[in-house]
């Protein structure tokens, strides 16, 4: 009986035809390749059942001076340090408001409607967006049968009504509609969260980009002081301030637009019953029996005392643009804010501290002593209770980075120098913090062991760096030796150079590209990264493309719309580097690309993960996904469920593929060691067919499955098929609970069957 052994070569290539890939694989899922044979993925489970808020997409693990094991998580609505399997929320305060707030309720018969639920919160210039948090706390009173130990709480708001008004879900229906205060005297606090970021990409114009209907938080506005009538020939408009206000502004009011046709104080004459705009945003200049487009036109409406009164179309310049404008429905907004990307945090530890960073926000800092409760949340680095002396802490930045050698805090894209701090002005707020002009390429440092001192002075070694390729910053990846700056377009190496100038960059290639703000990952002293068609490497003074035998398999099926959500993860056990990336299926991760940088070997798979953290302080890799934190490389399961795994070769001939051949027979060579299993199995499936470009005529499929595990390890001896054809495939599956498996070089019985 003449047989053949099955010796495939390691990786899976996917990019050249199935022939000419002969003896090698050409798909496959959740496996791996070890000294040149595949094998199944670890399996991964729950690290516990607590789950987070929003999309988690950045983990750091450090440990405190008493040995306290912390994981910062960084959501898109939140930031969390992790403990104990417990996440503890230190997610900065923007605002507290002390103030005597009122509520309005409603009521609904059917009390399962959430939409009912909900209470409405009157607050002067909040400046909260939707899905942002508040937290109620000093209500003393109930207001429509809420007691106020429900307001008394943290809180998601789910509308925003105007600038001064939002509303919350309280999760129980009130008794009564009524509108009062829920403090019987004195002032009910309101601490406001930073504004939560998106979970999927928005562009930085347009339906998005501003609040709720394209206004600003900036924004003038005033009250109605005397209620308008339900007609366009009531054109007296008094205000509580017409302050801002001049002859050719428009202003909104609730859903109608009105255009100012004349200003005396605080009395505005208006045009009403039309919406003072064309589609091209110049102002309406006719009369109120003029004719337009019906795409600009508004109805008059009938307006109560005190009703939000908002600046449409003439705010004040700010650098010769009218920023602040609210730029209404369907037209695009005048402002690039931040937040039109999805939320990205950067984070690093300062001994047993944490810095952190929303990307394109602010830099904030938590203190470890102050503990994980609400007065533990972490402050703005300009303004903690920890250090004191702050000089130009910059306001906003795309990533912050602490310098393992030499303890400099590293900020990059951020704002420049504020005033120069001197004894007479050394409180002022301008000598405190940067400029707020936030520039894309500029490196700040603050002086050494001292987070908040980044003002350059002949006694200290802050200071600051520009780079000079690309148009924007992308990330920085500390290496051993070095940090690595990327920009869009080039790569810089970023070295301590020591004193007067602390920090020297070194340009070290043009015409790179960089997919995402955290696709390049230091492994040893050598970085590695995704661009937007290609895989890079840099290591030994030079850049180079990685030859990737996948590429097109990934670069083909992308959505490049969500680029931003593209990470990067290492797993130092298997020498592998996985980058999980987003399929044009969907707007979410799916999939993930591996290359194993010991034995040069490419293939990949799908798998939900939003962020990967290699083991090192704690003993397992751990990832994110579904809301929850999961250890990996544990079992061969997923989470308790079987795991689907797979592995195809490519087509296998005799000679030149121009003779018929006929398989009867194979001989199983694999072992299921590590299997927790009784009786693990795979699926051997044999496919035939005649032409390349043919599909398959005949599949069989047979199960090899192991009996016993001593003296020597014992599954099916022999497989039996009965396939014929020009080339065949080998498909290794398993669906199976509790099996890992790794395929050796089966044998098939094979014989040339003729040419017909």
């Amino acid at each position: 009986m003449p047989m053949k052994a099955l010796k495939f070569k390691p990786g899976i290539v996917s990019d050249i035809t199935s022939y000419s890939a002969e003896g090698g694989f050409v798909d496959g899922d959740k496996v791996r390749f070890r000294f040149g044979f595949p094998e199944k993925f670890g399996g991964w489970e729950k690290y516990s059942d607590n789950q987070y808020l929003g999309s988690a997409r950045r983990l750091h693990n450090w440990v405190a001076l008493d040995g306290s094991d912390f994981m910062g998580v960084g959501t898109h609505l939140k930031y969390y340090i992790e403990e104990g399997q417990t996440f503890n929320d230190i997610t900065p305060i923007r605002s507290t408001v002390e103030t005597n707030v009122t509520f309005t309720t409603n009521t609904v018969s059917d009390s399962s409607d959430s939409t009912f639920q909900t209470v409405l919160v009157n607050v002067t210039a909040h400046g909260a967006n939707v899905n942002d948090f508040v937290t109620i706390s000093n209500a003393d009173a109930s207001v429509g049968g809420i007691a106020a130990s429900v307001l008394n709480a943290e809180h998601q708001i789910t509308e925003l009504v105007s600038s001064n008004q939002f509303r919350i879900n309280v999760g129980t229906t009130a008794s009564s509609a009524t509108t009062g205060a829920a403090k019987s005297s004195g002032s009910v606090t309101l601490k406001f969260q930073i504004n939560v970021g998106l979970d999927n990409t928005v562009g930085g114009t347009g339906w998005g980009a501003g609040q709720w209907s394209g206004t600003t938080s900036d924004a003038l506005a005033t009250t109605i002081n005397e209620g308008l009538e339900y007609s366009i020939s009531d054109t007296t408009l008094t205000v509580t301030s017409g302050t801002g206000i001049s002859t050719g502004d428009v202003i909104l009011i609730e859903k109608e637009l009105l255009f100012v046709s004349g200003v005396v104080g605080n009395n505005l004459t208006v045009v009403r019953g039309h919406s003072g705009l064309h589609a091209n945003s110049t102002p309406f200049t006719g009369d109120a029996s003029s004719t337009q487009d019906s795409n600009s036109f508004s109805v008059a409406s009938a307006h109560a005392d005190g009703t939000l009164v908002r600046l449409a179309v003439g705010n004040e310049l700010v650098d010769g643009k009218n920023l602040k404008d609210f730029v209404g429905w369907g037209n695009a907004a005048s402002v690039t804010i931040p937040g039109a990307q999805i939320r990205l945090w950067s984070h690093d530890n300062f001994g047993e501290d944490l810095i952190l960073n929303p990307r394109d926000g602010g830099i904030f800092y938590w203190d470890k002593t102050l503990g994980l409760g609400e007065n533990g949340r972490a402050k703005e680095l300009s303004a903690t209770d920890t250090y004191s002396g702050e000089t130009s802490v910059p306001r906003v930045a795309k990533q912050v980075l602490v310098s393992d050698q030499d303890r400099h805090v590293i900020v990059f894209g951020c704002d420049g120098l504020g005033q120069a701090p001197t004894a007479s002005n050394a409180d002022q707020e301008a000598t405190k913090r940067g400029d707020g002009v936030q520039d894309p390429l500029l490196i700040r440092f603050s002086s050494q062991e001292n987070p908040v001192d980044f003002f350059p002075t002949a006694t200290n070694t802050a200071g600051d760096l520009r780079l000079g390729g690309g148009s924007t910053f992308v990330q920085a990846v500390e290496t051993k030796q070095q940090i690595l700056v990327f920009t869009n377009k080039t790569l810089h190496a970023m070295k301590f150079i020591g004193p007067p100038f602390t920090f020297g960059l070194q340009e070290l290639s043009k015409n790179i590209t960089i997919m995402s703000p955290f696709s390049a990952i230091a492994v040893e002293d050598a970085v590695y990264w995704m661009g937007v068609d290609t895989f890079y490497a840099y290591g030994g003074g030079q850049t180079i493309q990685l030859p990737c035998t996948v590429k097109d398999k990934v670069f083909l099926d992308f959505n490049f719309a969500e680029r931003d959500k593209v990470h990067v993860g290492l797993n130092s056990e298997f020498s592998e580097i996985l980058w999980f990336y987003p399929s044009s299926a969907g707007t979410e991760i799916d999939k993930y690309v591996a290359y194993n940088y010991l034995e040069k070997l490419w293939y990949y798979g799908t798998l939900e993960r939003q962020a990967w953290l290699d083991r090192g302080i704690r003993n397992l890799p751990q990832a994110t996904g579904n809301q929850y934190l999961y250890n990996h490389e544990v079992g061969f399961d997923d989470d308790g469920s079987a795991m689907t795994s797979f592995i195809e070769s490519s087509a296998i001939d005799i000679g030149d593929g121009d003779k018929f051949v006929s398989l009867k027979q194979v001989i199983p060579d694999i072992t299921f060691n590590g299997s927790t299993s009784v009786n693990p199995d795979v699926s051997f499936t044999m496919k035939s067919r005649n032409n390349p470009g043919a599909d398959f005529n005949q599949t069989t499929q047979n199960t090899t499955q192991r009996s016993a595990t001593t003296p020597v390890e014992q599954f099916t001896q022999k497989l039996d098929y009965r396939l014929r054809g020009r080339s065949f495939a080998l498909r290794i599956d398993s669906t199976s609970l509790g099996t890992k498996y790794k395929l050796g070089t089966p044998r098939v019985d094979v014989r040339e069957d003729g040419r017909r």
